[in-house]
């Protein structure tokens, strides 16, 4: 099959033969096996199209060692449902204690395997070494987490006295492949929940959704599989910062197997009794997560029907949807702002061939300062500005006439690079800024952008807060973060503490805090990032380089895996970029030619001149 797998041990060069007809592709885990000798490495399967579907071959009769090894590892990189041909490699007793959905690792190529003693097969029982480096693991919650260093794992085969069949007793729990064969098998899915701690400003606001990314194996009935991780409950990261509409003990009727929509596109969901008792608004809320959840998958799902108690609980469609709740994604902004050639927030029509901008009503576009930076609210009613030296911080009302002000805050910073970083506002209206001043750095709200600044609270943190941007969510951050001559990528979750007058909460009359916690790399490979922005509502599009590597622009998911899509087309001299949760939404960036944006389809194209371009948010 060729592959990404280099060869180990000392054994000649393993070579296989697949057969495909109709979509299917058998693995020959034993066919062309060397019947002595060492492993080497399992050669991946080639990435497939997402039609083809690959299955493993069982063990042969009177197999190696050797040839067991090898076929097992070749089944774990197959569509087998249920790890069926993986388990007829091992003895009864291990194929009865081995929990593949554990946990998947994923190595750089595909795992070495070496016997230990292989001039010992005569005594019945041998052991192999199976090696590798690790890129990432996927948890018993499919959350995927990037990993490093040695993978080193023993696999210890016996000898059946009675039939003579060599099987594995002893295998590691989850399940082992190469990089290559884990993108063709699995693919990453946002499930959604709905933020839990943000501060709601009207009482009619609909809840607003939260992506939580997962990996679910692609030909492996990904439907089913992702209703029940939703029903589920969240990842354990986010779970402290977001709620389920599904009720506690909710989960799929005992004998649903298979959830395929009808050919309208209408999936039926049968629950439990402990969903029967759920209204109207929350079957409503408990619809809209499922076709949130399900919108990229195929067949398409078009409307959802729950369930319960022997009836109808509700349906909602796609078109309904955005009356039950809401999503980043959902957002598109009506223009895209910078900082023109004067110093001026300035406007053009979002998505539009514009290249004629306008300033903007208000003191920041009538030049009451000049600006450095920028960041406009969600509503864009409202607009913050960082003065051109860095130090202070503005907000005022995008309305003709409306006034300046005094700053809202201010930096002591020695040098410009050492004041304050872009804002940025979330969802509910809160201003977020962080002081880069190495003498007394700090992350700041302000609530409703104005008011006492509160300084959020980091703990974890280790290094000085370079750039900002929080999701429209409102319960994830993006902060670039300088330690030593690195600048990374790191992704935090927003907790908030809520006034109570009880023990558990706080007093009347005191600040509640914000909290920034659990910070995670999004970009381990990177070295140094530039820029970066929200780009979807778990993808963010960052600019950065890799050590002793030449500048890139390229999308990441929050939990540091790379999304299957075409990567931006290559720009230089990338100073800062934006996007939007909408996808549709183009790229824009400021580069060494001005202001460029990425039409979908199409190259960079020139729109003005100016710096600092910023999208709502």
């Amino acid at each position: 099959m060729g592959g990404d797998r280099a060869g180990r041990g000392r054994g000649i060069s393993v070579r296989k033969a697949a057969y495909a007809a109709g979509g299917v592709v058998l693995l020959a885990g034993c066919a062309s096996m060397p019947d002595t000798g060492d492993l080497r490495g399992v050669e991946s399967t080639p990435r497939q199209e997402a039609q083809v579907r690959v299955f493993a071959m069982p063990p042969s009769e009177d197999a190696t060692p050797t040839q067991i090894v090898q076929g097992f590892l070749e089944a774990l990189t197959s569509d087998d449902p249920n790890y069926k041909t993986a388990r007829q490699y091992l003895t009864p007793e291990a194929a009865k204690t081995w929990q593949p959905e554990q946990s998947t690792t994923v190595l750089s190529n595909g795992p070495g395997a070496q016997a230990d003693r292989p001039d010992r097969e005569d005594t019945g029982a041998l052991s192999y070494t199976l090696t590798g480096t690790k890129v990432a693991t996927v948890d018993a919650q499919q959350s995927y987490a990037p990993d490093s260093g040695r993978y080193d794992k023993i696999v210890h085969l016996t000898k059946d006295a009675k039939s003579g069949q060599w099987r594995i007793d002893v295998v590691p729990q989850g399940v082992v492949m190469g990089k290559s064969d884990f993108q063709r098998n699995y693919m990453s899915v946002n499930k959604y929940y709905f933020a839990s701690n943000s501060t709601a400003t009207a009482a009619t606001e609909l809840p607003m959704a939260v992506a939580d990314p997962v990996y679910v194996r692609r030909h492996v009935d990904p439907t089913t599989r992702m209703v029940r991780s939703l029903i589920g409950g969240p990842t354990s990261w986010l779970q402290p910062v977001v709620r389920s509409g599904f009720p506690t003990g909710t989960a799929l009727r005992k004998g649903a197997e298979q959830l395929t929509p009808d050919d309208r596109g209408r999936l039926t969901v049968p629950l439990n009794d402990s969903a029967a008792e759920a209204g109207t608004r929350q079957c409503g809320e408990m619809a809209a997560q499922l076709l949130f959840t399900l919108r990229g998958l195929s067949p398409a799902v078009e409307e959802v029907e729950l369930r319960a108690g022997g009836g109808q609980l509700c349906s909602l469609d796609r078109e309904a949807v955005e009356n039950v709740a809401t999503r980043g994604a959902l957002y598109t902004p009506d223009h895209l702002y910078f900082v023109d050639k004067q110093h001026r927030l300035a406007r053009i029509a979002a998505g539009s061939s514009d290249t004629e901008p306008d300033p903007v009503p208000g003191a920041l576009g009538e030049g009451g300062t000049t600006l450095r930076s920028v960041a406009v609210a969600r509503d864009e009613r409202t607009a913050a500005g960082v003065g051109i030296d860095g130090k202070s911080l503005f907000v005022t009302s995008l309305v003709s006439g409306s006034s300046l002000g005094e700053p809202v805050l201010s930096s002591q910073g020695r040098t410009e690079e050492d004041r304050l970083t872009t804002p940025s506002w979330d969802a509910q209206g809160g201003l977020w800024v962080a002081d880069r001043d190495p003498g007394n750095p700090g992350l700041y709200l302000l609530e409703e952008g104005k008011g006492e600044p509160l300084e959020v609270r980091t703990p974890g943190l280790d290094g000085r807060v370079r750039a900002v941007r929080v999701a429209a969510d409102g319960v994830r951050i993006a902060l670039v973060v300088e330690q030593g001559d690195r600048r990374s990528l790191l992704i935090g979750r927003i907790e908030r503490t809520r006034k109570d007058d009880g023990a558990d909460g706080v007093p009347s009359g005191v600040r509640p805090p914000v909290t920034v916690l659990d910070l995670r790399s999004a970009t381990p490979e990177l070295e140094q990032v530039t820029a970066m922005s929200w780009a979807g509502d778990s993808r963010l599009v960052v600019v950065g380089r890799e050590q002793g590597g030449v500048e890139q622009m390229k999308y990441v998911e929050v939990d540091g895996s790379t999304p299957d899509v075409t990567p931006p087309a290559a720009l230089t001299g990338v100073k800062a970029v934006t996007a939007s949760e909408d996808e549709l939404t183009p790229l824009v960036a400021d580069s060494v030619d001005g202001i460029v944006r990425l039409p979908s389809g199409a190259q960079w194209q020139k729109v003005t001149e100016g710096t600092a371009p910023v999208y709502p948010g």
